[in-house]
């Protein structure tokens, strides 16, 4: 492997000046003050957190960018619509023990954290209870015993929150405990930080991640080609490098990505940053963010329209997830 460029700011450091305030948000991005009093109310439901790497690729003074839109807390989650619940994938009942959620066969989805670099309006865990699922030492153990004793559980999820948020010091001692599990095979970590902050992925990260028998698979999440970068795309190669499978995850948006347009340009933007698209999710019925719902009929024929113009290995898998079902749920068959 060669040797991964050092980012010139720290990580840390650069989290350390995430703006969580909507004042200091509209101040920077210079947009109409008006939208600040509404802002404030929908913080009091779900706090802002947007790192300075996402908003200097928004555009300033325009109010339908569409990465502001993913971030802006705005008046319509304050709306209370009918079916947009705060556990809309019932996680709650597949928890067998604090921090671990068991719902497919053959894996297990640890949450490392409830801390995120970014605060993404329409995420789907905006009420889960993270100050009920501290993962200390205790419950680590009980991790781990929970899949020691099971053997058909082949794959670990690290999710969070943002499981990258950790600092690489706590990332090497879990991946080591994990790695003792003989029937353990690989290490899927899903994470936005390649994305929202890419001077996470440090020499030191790509070194934990190269040294791990365990094969790794990096999940990002990114829904619009705006969000990928110079500086993203080098994050990724040095994940590649370190012998990761890198896919993408979106979900689909009403303004943001509701085009086959964004899409197609999304897709290819990936390819060319050297991943994977993988899933297109239709939305989640998260309290608070129903503004961005986009009906399954709609993004069926997205994904068709999508099929006619990229070539099979660029169309994600259009998927919804079902609480109850054995695994995620395809809208739409693939096709070559």
């Amino acid at each position: 492997m060669n040797s991964p460029v050092q980012m010139p700011d720290h990580w840390q450091t650069v989290l350390s000046q995430t703006i969580s305030s909507p004042a200091q948000l509209i101040s920077y991005l210079e947009l109409p003050e008006s939208l600040s009093d509404k802002a404030d109310q929908a913080c009091l439901e779900f706090a802002m957190r947007v790192p300075k790497p996402w908003l200097d690729r928004i555009e300033k003074g325009n109010i339908n960018d569409p990465l502001l839109k993913q971030i802006l807390p705005a008046a319509e989650e304050l709306h209370q619509v009918p079916g947009f619940i705060t556990d809309p994938l019932a996680e709650k009942e597949s928890s067998p023990t604090q921090g671990l959620i068991h719902k497919y066969q053959g894996r297990v989805l640890v949450v490392l954290t409830g801390a995120c670099a970014i605060n993404c309006r329409y995420c789907f865990r905006r009420h889960f209870p993270y100050q009920e699922n501290k993962l200390g030492p205790e419950q680590w153990q009980a991790i781990l015993d929970y899949i020691q004793a099971d053997t058909s559980i082949s794959e670990v999820i690290f999710s969070g929150g943002d499981p990258l948020v950790s600092s690489d010091k706590r990332l090497q001692q879990l991946v080591q405990d994990l790695e003792q599990i003989p029937h353990l095979q690989r290490l899927r970590i899903h994470s936005r930080l390649p994305v929202v902050l890419p001077q996470r992925v440090t020499a030191n990260l790509c070194s934990i991640l190269e040294k791990t028998r365990l094969n790794v698979v990096t999940v990002i999440h990114s829904n619009h080609a705006n969000e990928i970068d110079n500086a993203v795309a080098q994050a990724v190669t040095l994940l590649k490098q370190a012998g990761c499978t890198v896919l993408n995850q979106a979900v689909l948006l009403r303004g943001i990505n509701d085009s086959v347009e964004q899409l197609k340009a999304l897709s290819e933007t990936l390819f060319q940053a050297g991943i994977l698209p993988y899933y297109l999710f239709t939305f989640d019925p998260v309290k608070g963010a129903a503004h961005f719902d986009v009906p399954d009929s709609e993004a069926k024929q997205l994904i068709q329209q999508l099929q006619a113009q990229l070539p099979g290995y660029l169309v994600p898998k259009l998927a919804r997830e079902i609480p109850g079902q054995p695994s995620k749920t395809l809208l739409i068959p693939e096709q070559g």
